[in-house]
């Protein structure tokens, strides 16, 4: 075959493929018509969704603020009124007790995590909120948001189940407790420190009674984490044990 009517053949194929893609454009407008509509929905609706996304992180984390300025701040004990005088008045930003600033914070973090749930403000709103309730003595609610964050999952779920634990135990639910922190000592792929889940479960067995277990676990934190902060503390526990 020739070289022209080679090059003639190829613009024959070129014309019928463009005939051919014409015609199935023409035949298929409205499905593709339809089809370039649901992309362009979708792409708006996830730019508005990020774009919510983005402004609820923003609130969230300025509400956060405010409640941890709160949280934060500091207490001054109320000097004594001179006699036939008033009460001075405390500092502008400042509580008198722990007591007054932690019920002070706790409503403002409340707001947090009620109207942003899902932001990452809002799950640490809900965690500091549990810390502080559980200062306040007022355990039930705060183990109901340290569950709530357990089963969210995600960084503070950890952090969660260990003061879930240490409320369990101070209740006197000592057996729960321990099983929380043998899963936490147990997890290859927890981010707590492991010597600072032992020396809570080694505590937790000699409040339960249960020695040996007690024992075993000061004297692993001994012998693993010999320079940890809390191999002091289990030296001196394990000591104690050993005497009782």
């Amino acid at each position: 075959m020739k070289r022209s009517e080679r090059h003639h053949l190829k613009e024959n194929e070129l014309v019928a493929l463009v005939d051919r893609t014409r015609d199935v454009v023409v035949a298929r407008r409205r499905e593709l018509m339809l089809a370039v509509t649901a992309i362009l929905v979708l792409a708006v609706a996830a730019a508005g969704y990020f774009s919510w996304r983005a402004r609820a992180e923003s609130r969230a984390s300025a509400l956060l603020a405010d409640a941890m300025t709160t949280l934060e701040a500091e207490v001054v004990t109320p000097a004594p009124p001179a006699a036939g005088q008033p009460a001075p008045k405390p500092p502008a930003g400042t509580y008198p007790s722990e007591q007054t600033k932690f019920q002070a914070a706790v409503p403002k973090l409340t707001a947090v995590y009620t109207q942003y749930p899902s932001t990452d403000a809002g799950r640490a709103a809900r965690y500091f909120a549990a810390n502080a309730l559980a200062t306040l003595g007022r355990r039930a609610e705060a183990q109901a948001r340290y569950q709530e964050l357990v089963d969210q999952g995600g960084i503070y779920a950890e952090m969660a189940r260990l003061g879930l634990a240490g409320l369990l135990s101070g209740s006197g639910d000592h057996d729960r407790a321990i099983a929380i922190y043998k899963e936490l000592s147990a997890d290859p792929d927890a981010s707590l420190p492991l010597d600072g889940v032992l020396i809570q479960l080694g505590r937790v067995y000699a409040k339960a009674g249960r020695k040996s277990e007690a024992q075993q676990t000061y004297s692993r934190i001994v012998q693993e984490f010999p320079e940890s902060l809390y191999a002091a503390d289990a030296r001196r526990e394990l000591e104690a044990l050993k005497k009782s």
